[in-house]
């Protein structure tokens, strides 16, 4: 067993990059590390300049810092000038508007950079809508895809649907109110019987979470119109069930393919059926 060592460390800070999770919707999700960070930093990157300030002011923050927009269209262009910065013994608090930086966010040509510069990086870890719905979910938890925002378009949101139908992995979305019902119609005729879990408004008063098949989740949020921020996740396909009989004709011709040891194995592997059963009817081929 994983043996923890749990220290408090007394804050003093170096220049250098500081990756910082904030609330996704409770305020008293903010670790007290995060606010001493968020405190002590001289420079804030965030999405919306005006999203973090009214943040730092209910969590009582003082507003005397340099706020700066990173975002996708400036990244690049951005990353360069803020490394010069923390050369020149800054320290700067990267934040989202919520939730964990990087996660659907701008941030990871900043990190990329700092790497390839020696600049020093750290996160403090704190909320995540990606794992506190799948949490949630009641779904499976031992592998789990994050594919981010559901598209725009219906061609791409088919498209992506069938890229990802076959991985066998809970998928995890993120998806708007006003397309939630078309979303679900076009997943369902992608994913079919699996089990689904729609979670809205996380940590916040009116957080609900609906799982169930498809028809039962569409019926709800048709009677219910959708409101708030959306996390949709779905099932990993089930395991398609084989018995003995039905891989004859295909280990037949495998063992006319390969040695029977191989085909043994493939076979096994490929069908999840016991290698002593496969081999048994691989010598009853054989003869």
């Amino acid at each position: 067993m994983l043996k923890l060592l749990f220290v408090k460390v007394i804050l003093m800070l170096k220049n250098g990059l500081y990756i910082i999770s904030t609330p996704i919707g409770n305020l008293q999700d903010i670790s007290p590390r995060a606010l001493d960070i968020l405190a002590e930093a001289p420079i804030i990157a965030c999405e919306d300049t005006r999203v973090t300030k009214k943040l730092f002011s209910l969590l009582g923050l003082s507003l005397h810092k340099k706020f700066i927009t990173y975002q996708d269209y400036n990244e690049e262009q951005l990353a360069q000038q803020l490394i010069d910065l923390i050369n020149a013994g800054q320290i700067i608090a990267l934040v989202s508007d919520a939730g964990a930086p990087l996660i659907s966010d701008p941030g990871y040509k900043l990190v990329s950079k700092c790497r390839e510069q020696n600049i020093y990086v750290t996160a403090v870890p704190g909320a995540c809508a990606v794992i506190t719905a799948l949490q949630l979910s009641g779904l499976p938890t031992n592998r789990f895809l994050f594919a981010g925002f559901i598209p725009n378009k219906e061609k791409a949101r088919a498209d992506l649907f069938a890229e990802l139908k076959d991985i066998n992995s809970t998928l995890i979305f993120y998806e708007t109110a006003p397309r939630l019902l078309k979303t679900l119609a076009q997943a369902e005729a992608v994913f079919g019987k699996r089990k689904i879990s729609v979670i809205r408004e996380l940590t916040k008063i009116y957080e609900e979470v609906k799982t169930g098949d498809f028809a039962k989740i569409q019926d709800y949020f048709m009677q219910n119109e959708p409101k708030g921020e959306f996390v949709f996740v779905v099932a990993p396909p089930e395991a398609q069930q084989f018995d003995i009989d039905s891989i004859r004709p295909l280990l037949s011709k495998k063992l006319q393919e390969t040695s029977l040891k191989s085909a043994v194995k493939e076979i096994s592997v490929q069908f999840g059926l016991n290698k002593n059963d496969v081999y048994a009817l691989a010598l009853e081929l054989k003869k």
